[in-house]
């Protein structure tokens, strides 16, 4: 048997790289844990979730200042921000959760960190920064970067990524974002409630494509009413510098639009880290579609079966809690070999903006799209009283049923949808009844009880039917009605 220096390597110290090492080395295989930037963690600790969860955390908390009235108090006048400050608090929080993600901490748990970029020489073997190193098992995952489209003009413009937004030294005046997905729109709020003019400039003809029409227009007229402005269905003509502005023209309904202002942000998707790796050193196939990502198979297997991919290294589903559970089919398969298969059905997302948009399993466009027969029930915050007595009655629960009656999906569009989704993760992940869901006691008030209304609904569909009456009257003599509805008016001429 060959002999090598590692059982099990990872190319990428993101999400899904510090996963596998962890899970490796807790389970006694030899790992070595490869980062090319000079730090643990990724985009998500450095760029991405925690960055932008704290700035929206920051921008709602001004919201909510500047709407004191609303709520039976004075009037707050609010000075204008300092993002310095703002920035300064950012990078705390990111230091904070730094320490978990520390060398200390994996060397504890046994693993070997190094940094430096990473090139395979051949199928077990790679150079990282100019030495070599061999694995019996090799996992990449590198993670992703913002995809920047060759618009004319944009790469000579300066201009914002995800990379670059959160270390601003002060807040712009008006900021341009290209793009409509989530991170487009969670950061247009977040800059928008600061005191930024945001403008939304989208290819496509409506916000968040990923997700059903009705459900992405609760998120936008949120928007709308703070002040966000949209222009969707935009044709990109030219980015360019013009006085100390960036400008983006572009069509519109067939005519000519110009936006100008002093912050640019590209939020247009992500593009899979896979250059410099020398995969074509060592048969790594990459997808010549879309994202460019590394092709797995279900196990997460590369066409070199002792070489995986996990994460948004392979462009399928770029969420950090999808790099963590595909870590745990990476550490199954590489560790235990175990055969173990992802499986996406019930992959949660949440955008977070306020409403916000939660998702698990399928809407209604992966239904149609699939053939399914399904039927729709909805439950809107208006009518919880939670939700009123805080003043946020945006929003809406949708819940897609089968043929069967059994649930597809659920959506949720409101505030705080992302923690009211993990109640939905477990019954449905966990095959749990509508009817067992409908007899739980949820606390009052909660917008947790939209779960139990929804799923109390079909219940009584069955339990109050016309059926169930007769047979009651049948059985146990009930004499049904005591109150008929008054009669309604007759119409005179």
């Amino acid at each position: 048997m060959a002999k090598f220096d590692y059982d099990i390597a990872i190319i990428g110290g993101g999400a899904a790289g510090l996963s596998v090492a962890a899970g490796a080395a807790r389970l006694g295989a030899r790992t070595l844990l490869i980062e090319r930037e000079q730090h643990l963690g990724g985009d998500c600790l450095h760029y991405g979730c925690v960055p932008s969860k704290t700035l929206i955390a920051t921008a709602r908390a001004r919201h909510m200042m500047s709407q004191a009235g609303r709520f039976g108090l004075p009037a707050v006048d609010l000075p204008p921000v300092d993002f310095a400050r703002v920035r300064e608090r950012i990078q705390a929080v990111i230091n904070d959760i730094r320490g978990h993600d520390s060398i200390e901490r994996f060397c504890g748990l046994g693993a070997a960190v190094r940094f430096g970029p990473a090139t395979f020489a051949d199928e077990h073997t790679a150079e990282v920064d100019g030495r070599r190193v061999s694995a019996a098992k090799w996992i990449i995952a590198t993670g992703s970067r913002a995809q920047v489209p060759p618009i004319p003009g944009l790469a000579e413009t300066g201009h914002l990524t995800n990379r670059e937004i959160f270390a601003l030294d002060r807040l712009p005046g008006r900021l341009l974002i290209l793009g409509g997905g989530p991170i487009a729109v969670e950061l247009a709020q977040a800059f928008c409630r600061l005191g930024s003019q945001v403008d939304v400039i989208q290819r496509g003809e409506r916000i968040l494509s990923r997700d059903d029409a009705d459900m992405a227009a609760e998120v936008q007229r949120g928007l709308e009413s703070e002040g966000v402005r949209f222009h969707l269905g935009a044709v990109f003509k030219e980015v360019r510098a013009e006085n100390g502005q960036k400008q983006v023209v572009f069509a519109q309904n067939g005519q000519e639009q110009i936006l100008s202002g002093d912050g640019l942000l590209v939020a247009l998707g992500r593009t899979p880290n896979v250059s410099g790796l020398g995969l074509e050193n060592v048969g790594v196939a990459v997808s010549d579609k879309g994202g460019k990502g590394i092709v797995v198979d279900t196990r997460l297997r590369t066409s070199q079966k002792h070489i995986f991919a996990c994460g948004d290294v392979t462009g399928a589903w770029q969420f950090t809690h999808a790099a963590g559970y595909e870590a745990g089919i990476v550490v199954a398969n590489a560790v235990f070999r175990l055969p173990r298969k992802a499986d996406y059905t019930w992959l949660p997302w949440c955008t977070y903006t306020e409403p916000g948009l939660a998702h698990i399993g399928l809407n209604e466009t992966m239904a149609r799209k699939a053939g399914l027969t399904y039927s729709i029930i909805e439950e809107r915050f208006a009518d919880n009283d939670r939700a009123r007595t805080e003043g946020e009655t945006e929003g809406k629960l949708k819940l897609l049923l089968g043929a069967d009656g059994r649930p597809l999906g659920v959506q949720i569009a409101g505030h705080g949808v992302g923690e009211l989704l993990g109640e939905w993760a477990v019954v449905l992940s966990g095959k749990v009844s509508l009817t067992t869901l409908a007899a739980i006691t949820h606390p009052y008030p909660t917008r947790s009880e939209t779960a139990k209304a929804v799923a109390g609904r079909i219940v009584a569909e069955k339990i109050f039917s016309p059926t169930v009456q007769r047979v009651l009257h049948y059985v146990f003599g009930l004499k049904g009605r005591a109150c008929q509805p008054t009669e309604p008016p007759t119409a005179t001429k």
